[in-house]
């Protein structure tokens, strides 16, 4: 399995979440709720099929390019959406999370960012699969919070009860953190036995904990029960700097002798 064959795996994947949605949403019938668990599900494998076969086939874990960190984001966003959904049976935040993976598919099938089966000595690690799926894991559900971040300042523009939403807030932010923390130790040991060094203040590594310390701070508010709106604008503008770190800082002048913009 190789990307050539992603666009038909990648509309499989699309075609059946966004027809799943349109299900749940419009037909009227009894049924549905299991007609639409069948088109997730499928869609859901189709990713899984590609992914699994995509890393059997470049003979590596598929962590190294964006491309690929894209797919596994995909991947996982859709996953925590269909939990969240039939844990507490939100379709917009299942219908946000799975459109986020669709957006997440079509950038790569613009841009695969094919790269060869090699990876560069520091990557032949055994922290490199657990330290880049902890943050993608982590990623996916902290993008998740930035919605119900926006939705809480919408509810109280409205003056309506934001009671539940912020409780599902917290509870996102604090597995999200979780990861991110994870992320961060992971991260370091696999550092040390790289590079000798558990940390450099390489610009990667601020911005991961600068993105890490926002989060904290989120969490420091709402265990002080400080201002909601507040706490809702830093969960909500905390994502940009995520994506600053994840996207942003691999263009930064500062970072083109970075040892973490390893894809380039």
């Amino acid at each position: 399995m190789t990307w050539l064959k992603y666009p038909l795996f990648a509309q499989i994947a699309s075609s059946l979440w966004i027809i799943g949605l349109l299900v749940l949403l419009f037909l009227k019938s009894k049924h549905k709720h299991w007609i639409s668990t069948v088109l997730f599900l499928t869609g859901l494998g189709a990713l899984i099929c590609f992914t699994v076969n995509l890393w059997i086939s470049l003979e590596r874990p598929p962590f190294r390019t964006l491309a690929e960190t894209r797919l596994w984001y995909a991947l996982f966003l859709a996953v925590i959406g269909l939990i969240i959904y039939y844990r507490w049976k939100l379709f917009w935040m299942l219908a946000y999370t799975l459109l986020m993976a669709v957006l997440f598919i079509f950038i790569n099938y613009l841009n695969p960012d094919t790269f060869d089966k090699t990876l560069m000595p520091a990557l032949q690690s055994p922290w490199f699969i657990p330290h880049v799926i902890v943050y993608i894991v982590g990623y996916a559900f902290l993008a998740v919070s930035s919605l119900i971040g926006l939705k809480g300042l919408v509810m109280l523009s409205r003056r309506f009860d934001i009671s539940d939403t912020i409780k599902l807030a917290d509870n996102i932010v604090y597995i999200g953190f979780s990861f991110l923390t994870f992320g961060l130790l992971f991260g370091a040991l696999w550092a040390k036995e790289a590079w000798g060094h558990y940390w450099t203040w390489d610009p990667k590594e601020t911005w991961a904990f600068l993105t890490w310390l926002t989060y904290l701070l989120y969490i420091h508010l709402r265990v002080k029960k400080i201002n909601s709106k507040l706490a809702f604008w830093i969960l909500t503008l905390a994502f940009v700097i995520l994506l600053i770190t994840w996207f942003g800082v691999n263009y930064l002048p500062s970072t083109q002798n970075s040892v973490h913009v390893y894809s380039n």
